[in-house]
């Protein structure tokens, strides 16, 4: 749901998906049993910049200027991603560079929803994490943040992934007025 209370489609055929306008989520492989526990949802950018609120009230999701400060508090872009990923192969492939979650972040490989050309697929699980930001950078994509397993970076994709993709989401606690 929306904060507002709104419903969320849970759009699970990629076709609709791939002409959506509008917010939507799916699980990864469209499968809640496997991932939905552990992975959470995917939301394409219309769901995170939608008006009434992706967020519980009292939060927000990331700008990629937060998302940039927290590299910056772990050290740098270069190794902050080590800092954030949970450590072993439960939920990241080999090698899993760098993982010491030390900063209790605890990231997890959850992949994401692609477009092509013509088709939308699942990808990278255990791979990737890849969050949206409430950031656009320009029509056609969006700011976003990425680790992977082959990697302590953490890195931004700012012309990689569009509005329509399927990404994680991280909320942050709104500040004190």
């Amino acid at each position: 749901h929306y904060s507002n209370g709104e419903t969320l489609p849970n759009v699970t055929d990629n076709t609709a998906w791939g002409a959506l306008t509008t917010g939507a989520y799916c699980y990864y492989n469209n499968d809640s049993a496997t991932y939905a526990a552990t992975y959470g949802k995917l939301y394409n950018w219309y769901a995170v910049n939608d008006p009434r609120g992706l967020a519980p009230a009292g939060w927000h999701v990331a700008s990629d200027v937060e998302w940039t400060t927290l590299g910056t508090c772990l050290g740098g872009d270069e190794v902050a991603g080590g800092k954030m990923k949970e450590t072993g192969t439960n939920h990241w492939e080999e090698p899993n560079a760098g993982a010491t979650n030390e900063s209790g972040f605890t990231a997890l490989g959850a992949g994401c929803l692609l477009s092509g050309i013509s088709n939308y697929w699942f990808g990278s699980i255990k791979e990737f994490a890849n969050w949206s930001t409430a950031t656009e950078y320009d029509q056609g994509t969006i700011w976003s943040w990425s680790l992977e397993c082959y990697s302590q970076t953490f890195y931004i994709d700012q012309v990689f992934f569009k509005r329509i993709d399927g990404l994680s989401v991280r909320c942050l606690k709104d500040p004190w007025k």
